[in-house]
């Protein structure tokens, strides 16, 4: 069974057009499917419509939680072997989808990303998904060129213990790397949004650097953070402790004055900033030790096998 996955936020323009082709692309696979659409907070007349459309699942949101939610929602919803999404706007067009599907199970990868070679954006978002391209490729390697491309395919044990939040929606092939899943990469046609505004917004430069900071992070010391804080506070200590050493050395040999110096005072902050980087190490660890505690653990098992 394959499960198609689309968040919707004020789509209205689309969603009739978009719904008629999933199910003519679908259909022709051959194969048993679901359209799940993630009505995130609409304020148009995404409701209404969705309400008329079947086959169709609709998951309705409160309000406006964002793309990352809304996938999130409905992958959990998704009870297919294959998990498809796509954003509701048309600039992806669904016929994309078989030749994803085929280069997966042609490839035997996990996760088919699609990759809009030849971007139909305003030449800001050209910029900006060139810049993330590059942070990703420093501090990620998640492989691939567009990872912001929500046209992808991904088998349904990729999310069996991965849940998305805040905006990692556009990191999910790095995260299911990290985990140990195989991802690869399809060039993908990609067209000018027809109807409807886009719901990019400038913070989203902001939030996409840290969530790299943040997935690099998890990546190299999810599992021992006192490395990194421990290492970057025993450095500042012994930096302190020998500027130290260097200020009572000029001292009494060469009458240095200390009073009016900012050097002293320098070394002191080092030292104290190094003791609390490790002692923020030590708490993270035993944090890190308790989050493994209750069932999770820091691999994913793709199979066992047992020869008796």
């Amino acid at each position: 069974m394959h499960s198609v996955v689309v968040p919707i936020h004020n789509e209205a323009a689309s969603i009739v057009e978009l719904h008629q082709r999933l199910v003519q692309v679908m259909s022709k696979l051959q194969q048993p499917f679901e359209l799940i659409f993630v009505n995130d907070g609409s304020t148009d007349e995404s409701d209404s419509i969705l309400k008329g459309l079947q086959p169709l699942t609709t998951i309705t949101f409160r309000k406006n939680f964002g793309q990352t939610a809304a996938l999130d929602a409905g992958i959990k919803q998704a009870k297919g072997d294959l998990v498809i999404t796509l954003d509701g706007d048309l600039q992806n067009p669904p016929e994309e989808i078989p030749k994803l599907i085929e280069y997966l199970h042609q490839h035997q990868l996990d996760v088919v990303s699609g990759w809009r070679k030849e971007r139909k954006d305003n030449i800001m978002k050209k910029i900006v998904s060139r810049g993330a391209h590059r942070l990703r490729s420093l501090f990620l390697n998640d492989g691939i060129h567009d990872s912001g491309c929500t046209l992808k395919v991904y088998r349904r044990s990729c999310f069996q213990d991965v849940d998305l939040h805040g905006e990692s929606h556009r990191f999910i092939p790095a995260i299911l790397k990290l985990y140990g899943f195989s991802v690869g990469e399809v060039p993908v046609e990609h067209r000018p949004r027809q109807a409807g505004r886009t719901n990019y917004s400038n913070n989203r430069i902001l939030k996409g650097f840290v969530d790299i900071i943040g997935l690099w992070f998890w990546r190299n010391y999810s599992h021992r953070p006192l490395h990194l804080f421990g290492g970057l506070g025993v450095t500042l200590v012994a930096l302190g402790m020998a500027l130290l050493v260097v200020l009572a050395v000029l001292r009494l040999a060469w009458q240095y004055p200390l009073s009016t110096s900012i050097w002293p005072l320098v070394a002191v902050l080092s030292i104290v900033a190094g003791l609390q980087l490790f002692i923020t190490g030590l708490v993270a660890e035993v944090l890190t030790k308790t989050y493994y505690r209750e069932g999770r653990t820091p691999y994913t098992v793709k199979s066992v096998s047992r020869h008796d």
